[in-house]
């Protein structure tokens, strides 16, 4: 770890940390009230993979379906009117969106084999933007002058890591640069937040083999086609095996760096709070 004691981490000149954890816990309200501190360089993952690694693939999607409108067609092909996406720190809905959800087309659901190609897309755009964690360092300091920095990344990062394997390319080299914070959740988080996706459940990134699983288990209860699949249906069913597939997961990782509670995270207000709560978890980590 780069603060090897809570000592170290208050006499540090310049703090770096990295959120992970499930979606829903903190992450981003760390962030946000860390960015309003003044102090702090907010690297939002979502946003950069919206904005620099599927920018593109989300755009021409949405001309796609501008194409078969026919008045909507004549002005694009003659460049009289423009589409891209209007992404933002608090509306990342163009990347969840252009993942989508697979099932029955009629309710707006992808081809399966679509659906895995856009999983893929977005794997490989968020193991990018996690590598570019260093590079936003170096442009938040040299640039703009922050002597700290926060990346906020996405539920999905434990997916593409292994926190088993002492050498795993991608906690090695997000480790080098911040202090890894897992956010951990209760089982009465946990709980909540499946109660809350039913409300209104959005596409997820998942770990192939975890997808193709639940895609073949689905379509076997069920015993219904490809086609038949009803796509909320499908993704609220797979959202708590979801959960439960990636908590070992997010533990594996803890060792990586320190963890602190989603009831932790909630109470705190404030950039010295933050302060204290990581020297706390520092201590306990030792």
């Amino acid at each position: 770890m780069i603060y090897t004691s809570a000592e170290d981490w208050r006499d540090a000149a310049q703090k770096r940390v990295l959120f992970y954890g499930m979606s829903g816990l903190g992450k981003t309200h760390l962030s946000n009230m860390l960015r309003d501190a003044g102090d702090w360089f907010h690297y939002s993952i979502d946003y950069r993979i919206g904005t620099r690694y599927m920018g593109e693939l989300i755009a021409d999607n949405a001309k796609a379906h501008a194409m078969q409108v026919p008045f909507l067609r004549d002005l694009l092909l003659t460049d009289s009117i423009y589409i891209g996406s209007n992404i933002t720190f608090d509306n990342l809905a163009p990347v969840s969106t252009y993942l989508g959800k697979p099932g029955d087309p009629a309710k707006g659901g992808l081809p399966i084999d679509e659906y895995r190609r856009r999983q893929q897309q977005f794997r490989t755009a968020e193991i990018a933007a996690l590598m570019d964690t260093a590079h936003f360092i170096d442009r938040a300091e040299r640039l703009y002058g922050y002597p700290n920095f926060v990346c906020d990344t996405g539920g999905s990062i434990c997916e593409w890591v292994d926190g088993d394997d002492p050498d795993d390319p991608l906690l090695t080299e997000l480790s080098r640069h911040c202090l890894l914070i897992y956010i951990e959740g209760s089982e009465a988080h946990t709980q909540s937040l499946i109660r809350r996706f039913d409300r209104a459940p959005k596409p997820m990134a998942y770990q192939p083999e975890f997808l193709d699983q639940a895609w073949a288990q689905y379509l076997n209860e069920n015993k219904c086609q490809a086609d038949d699949v009803d796509p909320d249906t499908f993704i609220r069913w797979t959202y708590a095996r979801a959960l439960a597939h990636r908590t070992p997961r997010y533990e594996a990782m803890a060792k990586w760096g320190i963890t602190v509670t989603a009831d932790e995270v909630a109470e705190t207000r404030d950039a010295d709070a933050f302060d204290a709560l990581v020297a706390t978890a520092l201590e306990r980590s030792t």
